[in-house]
């Protein structure tokens, strides 16, 4: 089934029959529509704190979503937020018993703020659901994967702009904060009346969202931050909400660059090169300008430095290829090869290397030294936390994150860093061609290396923690379906 008409189906979809969008693009400097936050987690004692910025000279109006990391199926959606010029909105995730749940003392409307059964944002937080995946909810079938509360402790988090809003109009004067002389005390006129059905007060959104986060754990002392991913040129027209409608990333078509299909993507590929790729379906759009077909970063967990080290190796348009409540039935779609159930496998080749140019590949090859403890070779998840470290059994959690998510690979030395093939002979991994051919090897990935040291020495009787986070790099190569075209 075509993805777009099973996504009309699905309630995914915009206003009118036809929504024109720009060449969506990621934006290296952080501003756009669109905002994919890699990972969150509440385990290990950890909070994930998250800032939205709106740094234009209009309100926006923002969709926010939750998704749990083995599928990206949803454990908060629908959560309606309003920011006024200049605004920020700041919120928190924490444990919630075996779950999580989303609390802010931020001022800025959001809309639902409280749920029945006495749930409210600003006091007792709104609590993860597992709805998504549980089979209650019609819906959303079973996916194979675990059904309790404990799946809602890690996983991803999408913002979406759905439109600016009129300046003047009476939505714009209802989100603006009423100064007091006191900063930080600016106060929304009037939260009470404001909600979704505001979509007439609204304009085709601009690329002037920013947003990140950071992971921390006031116990240990440990802080890791990151900016999520922009999009920008996602939309040019305001995409349409209600309660029956949930705008989502199959939203980026219809492009007016478009000369064929109607989903344009800007690229940059190896050596630079700018690419304009037109394709058929939204998601493919996005996947593009994510597409990856080797990624690298560095690794340590040196037993003197009491160092540890997670990747943490996100797809974020996996599920739309893979659940079959996206695919109708139609199994895995390029660029991935397998159907979610329980785990969708992606084999990938590596090559893991100390400081000194020593090497070892991965999977081992041979009767080279095994690197790999409780893994088939595989990254199973929508979200992979891949934990470098020694002698653990397979169902130990990461360590520095504390993920369940967590294929483990044991390291070749105390430090260096690693190459992933994500486009291997023995699985390619590639995007359909786009309308003239062009073909983007490898998958849709974000995320970040994480590593924690500890102190035992910084003074007697204390214990000093110190913590870094480094992006992934990545490249991403172009090949055509006609032998005798180039990717221009």
């Amino acid at each position: 089934m075509n993805r777009r008409v099973l996504a009309t189906i699905a309630g995914l979809t915009l206003a009118g029959a036809c929504v024109d969008a720009t060449a969506v693009a990621l934006n290296p400097k952080g501003l756009g529509q669109v905002l994919l936050f890699p990972y969150y987690t509440v385990n290990k004692g950890q909070d994930t704190l998250i800032s939205l910025v709106n740094v234009g000279d209009v309100g926006k109006y923002l969709r926010v979503d939750f998704y749990e990391g083995y599928n990206g199926r949803p454990v908060l959606g629908e959560l309606h937020l309003f920011l006024s010029p200049h605004d920020v909105w700041t919120a928190g995730i924490s444990a919630d018993g075996d779950g999580a749940k989303l609390t802010t003392s931020d001022r800025s409307c959001v809309y639902p703020a409280s749920l029945p059964g006495g749930e409210d944002i600003r006091t007792t937080g709104l609590r993860f659901r597992t709805a998504g995946f549980d089979g209650d909810y019609a819906i959303f079938q079973l996916d194979g994967g675990p059904t309790d509360m404990s799946r809602v402790r890690e996983g991803t988090i999408h913002v979406l702009t759905i439109g600016d809003i009129v300046p003047g109009s009476e939505t714009d004067e209802r989100i603006r904060h009423v100064q007091n002389g006191t900063p930080g005390e600016g106060t929304p006129a009037d939260c009470e009346q404001v909600h979704s059905a505001g979509i007439a007060e609204l304009t085709a959104p601009t690329d002037t969202l920013a947003g990140s986060a950071a992971i921390v754990d006031v116990t240990q002392g440990t802080f890791y931050p990151y900016n999520a991913d922009a999009l920008s040129d996602f939309s040019d027209m305001v995409i349409f909400t209600s309660s029956a409608i949930h705008p989502s990333l199959l939203g980026a078509a219809n492009s007016d660059e478009s000369t064929v299909f109607g989903a344009v993507a800007h690229v940059f590929a190896d050596r630079g090169t700018p690419l304009q790729l037109d394709y058929h379906e939204g998601i493919d759009a996005v996947s593009a300008v994510l597409m990856a077909d080797h990624l690298y970063n560095e690794y340590l967990v040196s037993d003197n430095l009491g160092s540890n080290t997670d990747w943490v190796v996100t797809f974020p348009t996996k599920r739309f290829y893979v659940d079959t409540y996206y695919t109708g039935g139609a199994g895995a779609m390029p660029p991935f090869v397998e159907e979610f159930d329980g785990e969708s496998n992606i084999l990938f080749r590596g090559i893991i290397y100390d400081r000194e140019e020593g090497e070892t590949t991965w999977p081992p090859e041979n009767n080279g030294p095994p690197p790999l403890s409780g893994l088939k070779g595989t990254l199973p998840f929508e979200v992979n936390v891949i934990s470098w470290l020694n002698d653990t059994a397979p169902d130990d959690p990461s360590g520095v994150f504390g993920s369940k998510l967590r294929p483990n690979i044991a390291p070749y030395a105390d430090a260096g860093w690693a190459a992933f093939d994500l486009d291997p002979e023995v699985q390619p991994h590639a995007l359909p061609p786009d309308a003239s051919g062009k073909i983007l090897r490898g998958l849709p990935v974000s995320g970040f290396m994480a590593y924690n040291i500890v102190n035992r020495q910084a003074q007697p009787g204390r214990l000093a923690n110190y913590s870094g986070v480094f992006a992934h790099r990545t490249s991403v190569s172009c090949t055509t379906a006609d032998p005798q075209a180039t990717c221009q």
